[in-house]
């Protein structure tokens, strides 16, 4: 498969990186056991009417998708492809708490109707009136990746030339309980938490939208070579240095051809071990960690690809994502390492545009 050009890149996440100046402006959050994202003033971007009846996750990825067209300078999108872990939560727990109120009787079907995970892809469809390829992935934490493969392939097939890529997934109150619960998020005496050294299991929770327009062809504006994408839903620790050793073999790389390594420490002792694994194979590249910086969530992987498409085009890492001293003169290959607590693993290969 030929490359093709990562031509966009807009990210709305507990930073804030609809600002101009972000890359200078990051800051570490350990403290919390839930971060929020920072919201623009929607109304900019959406009428107040039909703000109201928008989900956050909607919102977000409506204003993200705008921003990644208008800098791709693209109208209409030959295709929408959006990749979630929970869709809209807000409404489905609306949805389910109407059925509990009302006793499952005289439901108004507003909220499970925008409950479904594909309300995203479809809602900036509307706002386009775009009537191309719409599609919707939902595979957990590899939910972007797949949505990039199959950008990727349309693109090298001949079916699309820009594509809008995007990612999203919110936080709602009920969910969280539950995730404290069941020990998924961190326990209060557990924080702040050291996300490379961490003894301690669960992890921050995060939320966010990244969209980006895919391209065929290398624009003046181009951040990024969407070189190639691996995903593996199971992957037993010994396995790790073989599965990216495998990864790299496949685009013709050796290890120290890789200036940059994104890795995606939560602070989840049980399942961080993969990336201590991982690093052992890069002691020549630069290695940088980032949901210090997002916090942990489904589709956490948007936040990285934003930011490394950034490092790409400008050549700059940020003192804060750094986890060893090592940098490169040039920076050309960067490899992203994601998964969710030891399930869904998932490299993406980027290059110099």
């Amino acid at each position: 498969m030929s490359a093709v050009y990562i031509n966009s890149a807009a990210c709305i996440s507990v930073q804030d990186t609809l600002n101009e100046n972000f890359f200078q402006n990051l800051k570490p959050e350990n403290s919390s056991q839930v971060l929020k994202a920072i919201e623009p003033n929607y109304k900019e971007f959406i009428p107040p009417a039909a703000s109201r009846r928008m989900s956050k996750t909607v919102k977000m990825s409506s204003v993200a998708s705008q921003y990644a067209l208008k800098e791709a300078g693209i109208e209409n999108p030959d295709a929408i492809i959006v990749g979630t872990g929970m869709g809209c939560s807000q409404d489905s727990e609306k949805f389910l708490k109407n059925v509990l109120d009302n006793n499952e009787e005289f439901l108004t079907p507003t909220f499970f109707i925008q409950s479904t995970h594909n309300t995203v892809a479809g809602q900036i469809a509307l706002g386009l009136q775009c009537h191309a390829y719409n599609f919707t992935y939902v595979n957990t934490s590899s939910s972007l990746e797949f949505s990039f493969l199959d950008a990727k392939l349309q693109i090298n097939d001949g079916e699309a030339e820009n594509i809008l890529v995007g990612s999203t997934d919110e936080q709602t109150d009920r969910t969280m309980e539950l995730y404290k619960l069941n020990k998924t998020i961190k326990k209060e005496e557990n924080l702040p938490v050291d996300y490379l050294n961490s003894t301690t299991d669960g992890v921050i929770w995060g939320e966010g939208a990244s969209f980006f327009v895919l391209g065929k062809y290398k624009t003046e504006n181009s951040y990024a070579q969407l070189k190639d994408i691996q995903i593996n839903s199971r992957l037993d620790l010994e396995e790790t240095e073989q599965f990216i050793e495998d990864f790299l073999a496949k685009n013709n790389l050796s290890k120290n051809e890789i200036d940059a390594v994104i890795l995606g420490f939560s602070g989840d002792a049980r399942s961080d071990v993969y990336y201590t694994k991982a690093m052992s194979l890069f002691e020549n590249s630069a290695l940088l960690y980032y949901k210090h910086l997002s916090g942990e969530f489904n589709t956490a992987s948007g936040f990285s690809t934003f930011m490394a498409c950034h490092i790409l085009k400008n050549q700059e890492i940020s003192e804060v994502m750094m986890i060893s001293n090592l940098r490169k003169e040039e920076i050309q290959n960067i490899l992203l390492y994601n998964h969710l607590g030891g399930n869904d693993h998932s490299l993406v290969l980027l290059g110099k545009a």
